[in-house]
């Protein structure tokens, strides 16, 4: 029995040893990555007030794509996969070019000036995952810590980004293999993300998300059976939010092989559209909208405002602008929530933030990821409702997903195993 114990507490003393000087190398990437993504935030925040400023930045929209790819190819990183090859990288052991970093930081910038629908945690991931993959090699960690590392990258950028450190822990973890969480890196993983979060707020100025809304419906079976039925129709439009970025970057790829002239001819739509809605309403990361929804002073969106917003994310996608598609899922969620919660009677603000949680499950297949954005941005009054939202968008949503490289390890629908990428 003594001999036992001993084993025991020897596995526990030296396991618990390995882990903390794990925390301790996620503390360094934290830093790094706390400093790029919060330099990186205040930069598409500088480019953004540019562009507000001085509108004459959306006459980039039809070359400004062009410009990327040709960047791209002068770094001679004409095949990026994106986030997609972080995701391959932690589950199949993918090298990660460290040129991945400077492309997308330079690009996602670039994009925001020009105007292009897109978002800044895609480009989040993808430099905390390279950053992560690089410290893996700088510290000559084995295959298994290198991809622990490469969580804990993107893990801290997504932090130092958008300010949501715990969402940011789980996110990272649960990402990658739906159904089935690896809480082996949870510790490393939480000490980059807090650590990334501590170094944007105070060494780069960069303030979390956290939003003041309506408070949550009283309860009753009408409120609970409407926010239901919000929730599962924000599953299917994070059904149509992918498939509108999937097939339009498919076919017009069939149409136009030459991607330089692909991307002359959808940023020329983009700027089109653009000109046509009047500018700002669906371009860049759209925050300003997303503040109006959940102030519940909706009077710019309508019911087509989610609908453009997925038509100019896509177009700005398939053109070959960078910066990821999360921010604009919010954007959608919001502005569906808000316009078909308040047709329901409910408070728009609320359903606005309902509807942001629920999109953000559906588009990532990530449930507790997107419980917790809730909590980090609205607070824990509308727990119950949040919860449920997270639940019924994660069936209802089926099995599509933004990261077509993202594996289905559970379905959805019971017990049993399936082990399928995403539609």
């Amino acid at each position: 029995m003594d001999s036992q114990l001993h084993k025991q507490f020897k596995v526990i003393f030296f396991g618990t040893l390995h882990v903390l000087v794990l925390a301790a190398m996620a503390m360094a990437c934290g830093i790094v990555c706390g400093v790029v993504g919060g330099l990186f935030a205040r930069g598409v925040t500088a480019v953004t007030g540019i562009r507000f400023r001085y509108p004459v930045m959306m006459f980039l929209l039809p070359v400004g794509s062009a410009i990327i790819f040709l960047f791209y190819h002068m770094l001679r990183y004409d095949k990026a996969k994106g986030t997609n090859m972080v995701i391959l990288s932690i589950r199949c052991g993918e090298k990660i070019p460290f040129r991945m970093a400077p492309a997308i930081f330079v690009s996602s910038i670039f994009s925001h000036l020009c105007g292009a629908s897109v978002g800044r945690e895609g480009a989040a991931l993808q430099l905390g995952g390279s950053i992560g993959h690089a410290m893996g090699h700088l510290f000559h960690l084995d295959h298994k810590e290198r991809r622990t590392m490469v969580i804990c990258g993107m893990a801290a950028a997504f932090s130092a980004v958008f300010g949501t450190p715990a969402t940011a822990i789980f996110f990272s973890m649960e990402m990658v293999d739906v159904g089935m969480m690896n809480y082996g890196s949870i510790v490393p993983v939480t000490f980059a993300s807090f650590t990334a979060r501590a170094v944007a707020s105070h060494w780069c100025g960069v303030p979390g998300e956290s939003y003041l809304i309506s408070a949550p419906p009283a309860f009753s079976a009408l409120t609970v059976s409407k926010l239901a039925f919000l929730a599962i129709c924000t599953g299917f439009v994070s059904i149509l939010y992918c498939l509108a970025i999937q097939r339009i970057s498919r076919y017009s790829q069939s149409l136009l092989k030459n991607r330089y002239l692909r991307a002359l001819a959808l940023g020329s739509v983009l700027f089109l559209l653009t000109w046509l809605t009047g500018g700002h309403t669906y371009n860049g990361t759209g925050i300003h909208i997303i503040e109006e929804a959940l102030s519940g002073k909706a009077e710019d969106i309508h019911w087509y405002t989610f609908l453009m917003k997925i038509l100019f994310t896509a177009l700005s996608l398939a053109a070959g602008y960078k910066g990821g598609e999360i921010v604009p899922a919010l954007y959608i969620g919001a502005t569906f929530g808000s316009f078909l919660g308040g047709l329901m009677g409910l408070p728009s603000s609320f359903c606005a933030a309902i509807g942001m949680g629920a999109l953000f499950c559906g588009v990532t297949n990530s449930p507790v990821a997107s419980l917790f954005i809730c909590l980090e941005m609205f607070g824990i009054g509308g727990l119950p409702y949040y919860m449920m939202a997270v639940a019924l968008s994660y069936v209802s949503s089926g099995y599509y997903g933004l990261y077509s490289a993202q594996q289905i390890l559970h379905s959805k629908y019971d017990s049993h195993l399936i082990d399928s990428d995403t539609h």
